[in-house]
Order: structure tokens, then sequence, then C-alpha cells
């Protein structure tokens, strides 16, 4: 627990940090990993190069920071951190790592106006947060390993079957190589995926595309020209490889309640709809399901949504945008036009897909009057707010 001086400390240094938040966090990972470079598997390198990693870093921090006053809304405010610690299976042995670069990197950067007591003050509140993501991380990996079919840490599924569902995307059925049970998911959440190429250890999210079943999951992942493990999924793996699963985690999963949905998807962002939907309409919710791809080569499951919409007469409407070429129902980009001709009356709104596509899709749902608490989104990749595109 920190001192009242310390407290004072904090408040009084916070938005010295805040302003300098960025350029600590960019140092924070090229010290972290030229210290300890065992760590550095579990980062993606696109979203250290974008600047993405540094941000969500420095996001949750500061959060912390303003919201530690009010455990129930701290506790809130870290749950997508969490998600990702559990998915990547972060150890509180780890902890330390973090705490001794973060602060590494806040002295070099503020340099000598980093007092002793300054630092300790700091250090005291990191190792709060610690202790605080420590245990809201054990609490889900308690709750899945007890499920039927849970488990903690990693474990190995085969790769069962697979599928191209369009130009870039192929989806991976993957059952557990102990033949036993697997647990249920919730709809809309993603997997953490350990892979080993050339010699390396690998992490990855990637959402699960189909609803919970008892015995595999499956991956629908679009090949991206640099992505490192994509291309490694696409062009090396086949039926009968192996691969290390975490637990599913995540917090784009439908809200209670009995009124419709609209569920927006742009690209390879589809595939936490799916089962979304198909959780949806089973509990008699009505769906405006809209897809926006590039044109029909690139559009993903129009086979497998069309025979959703045959199974749910009158309760799922399709709605398709191409930017080119013809077999959509409309041209071009979703736009708030489009969303005001379909967006059902009271519906929650949940949104996956290119930063373009979720900032313009944000925006025009807004302006259309959807509250903030009905509009639901969740980034590939490290999360950060939709105005940062």
């Amino acid at each position: 627990m920190l001192t009242q001086d310390q407290e004072r400390l904090i408040a009084a240094t916070a938005p010295v940090v805040a302003d300098h938040l960025d350029a600590i966090t960019q140092r924070f990972y090229p010290l972290m990993f030229d210290r300890y470079p065992e760590v550095k598997p579990l980062f993606n390198d696109a979203h250290q190069q974008s600047g993405g990693q540094p941000r969500a870093l420095a996001g949750a921090v500061l959060a912390y920071v303003q919201l530690r006053s009010d455990p129930r809304k701290a506790r809130d405010t870290l749950a997508t951190v969490v998600s990702k610690h559990v998915s990547l299976d972060i150890r509180p042995e780890q902890y330390p790592i973090v705490g001794e670069c973060l602060m590494a990197a806040i002295g070099e950067v503020l340099g000598e106006a980093v007092t002793p007591e300054i630092a300790a003050a700091w250090s005291a509140l990191y190792e709060e947060l610690a202790g605080l993501l420590i245990e809201l991380e054990d609490h889900r990996y308690r709750e899945f390993a007890q499920r039927p079919g849970g488990w903690r840490g990693k474990r190995r599924f085969r790769i069962a079957a697979t599928r191209q569902e369009s130009a870039v995307i192929r989806s991976f059925v993957l059952e557990p190589e102990d033949g036993g049970a697997v647990a249920d998911h919730q709809p809309g959440q993603y997997i953490g995926v350990r892979l080993v190429i050339d010699g390396e250890p690998v992490h990855r999210h990637y959402s699960l595309s189909d609803a919970p079943n008892g015995r595999s999951y499956r991956l629908s992942i679009k090949r991206e020209p640099d992505g490192r493990a994509s291309r490694h999924f696409h062009d090396v793996l086949q039926v009968g490889d192996t691969l290390e699963l975490l637990p599913p985690a995540g917090d784009l999963t439908l809200a209670e309640g009995h009124e419709p949905l609209l569920l927006a998807s742009g690209g390879v962002g589809q595939t936490p709809m799916l089962p979304l939907a198909r959780h949806a309409l089973a509990r008699g919710r009505r769906v405006v399901y809209l897809h926006a791809a590039l044109d029909a080569e690139h559009h993903a499951f129009a086979d497998e949504v069309a025979a959703l919409a045959a199974e749910h007469p009158g309760r799922l409407q399709t709605v398709t945008v191409h930017e080119r070429g013809d077999g959509a129902d409309h041209s071009g980009r979703v736009d708030r036009e489009l969303l005001a001709r379909v967006l059902p009356e009271g519906a929650h709104c949940y949104f996956v897909g290119p930063q373009g596509f979720m900032s313009a899709v944000d925006r025009a749902l807004a302006e259309l009057g959807v509250p903030d608490e009905r509009r639901h989104y969740e980034h590939f990749g490290p999360s950060r707010p939709l105005d940062a595109a």
C-alpha cells in the first residue's frame, strides 16, 4: 500500500509522466528485450513497429493512475489487459521484469527529475497494479481450468481439417491431441496460439470463428503478406500438424437482454461475428449482419451466412458491401447513410475490422444516437482508442 507521501508524489508527478508516457514506453520495450530476450516471443513485432503495443501499455498505466481510487472501475478497465495476459500465459514471476524495465525507462526519459522518493512512489504504484493483475489473471486461469474440457497453461492441438474461405482467409479446425473434451468458449472470444517457426516460439491471438461444440476450435486466419505467423499457417501447416493453444479470452461477448443486434465487420473482422450471430439467433434475437469486403473473391463465409439466414427466416437480415465489382447489396464503403437504413431501433452494435473501418463505423453510430454502452468493438492487435487512427 502506498504511503500518504507516495500518494501525494504520484498525484503531483502523474501529469509529467503522462506527458512523457509515449517516450517512456517506446524506450521500455527495447530495454526489456535487451535485458530479457526470453520475453520477446510474447510480443508481436508488427505491433511493436507500428507503435500499437507501446500505446496500449501507456493507456493501461495511465488509466490505472486515474481510476485506482475506484477499484470496480479499475478492474473493468483492466479487463482487456487481463484477457491478453491470460491468452499469453503470463505468470507472476514475469511482473518484476516489467517493473524493473519500466522504472529504468522512466529514469532514462525523465532524468534527474526522478528523485529516489519519486522512483520509490512509482515503484510502489507498479507493484500495486501488478498485484491486482496477478489476482485477476489467477481467477481467470482457475475458472477456465475447472470447466469440463478446460486446462491451465498450454495444451497441444492438431489440425483436423482446413477450408479456404476466400482468396486470403483459410479456416483451421483444431482438435486436442490428447483426445479429450474441449471447454466451451464464449462466442466472440479469441484464443492464444503458440507456434514454433524456424526454431523460435511465436505467440499470436486469433478469434474463434465457430460456436462452441465441446470437440474442437476453429480459427479463420487471413494471410498477411508480411505476417510471420499467418504465412506459416497458410504456407507451411497442414492437416495433422500440431500447435499449442492457451485458454480462450476476450470481452467482445453478447450483451444480455432481448434487444436486436447490428453485427458489422470488415474483412477478416467477420470471424468473431459468426459465433455471435449464432449465439444471438439461438436466443431468439433479431440480427442485422453487415459485412464489407474488397470484392466477391475476398468475401469469406458467404455460404455459411446464407445457410444461417435460411435457418432463421425473418430474424437474420444480411447486408453485403463490396468496394469493387458486382455481387453485393451495396458498392463502395460502409457509411452513415447505409448504417442509418439498416440499424435496428435500440440495437446493441458490434463492429470489428481494419482501424479505418472501425473508426468510421463508430463515428457514424455515435452520430446516429447509439450510446457508448451499446457500441462494442475489439481491435485485432493492441487495444487503443478508435480516434487514434
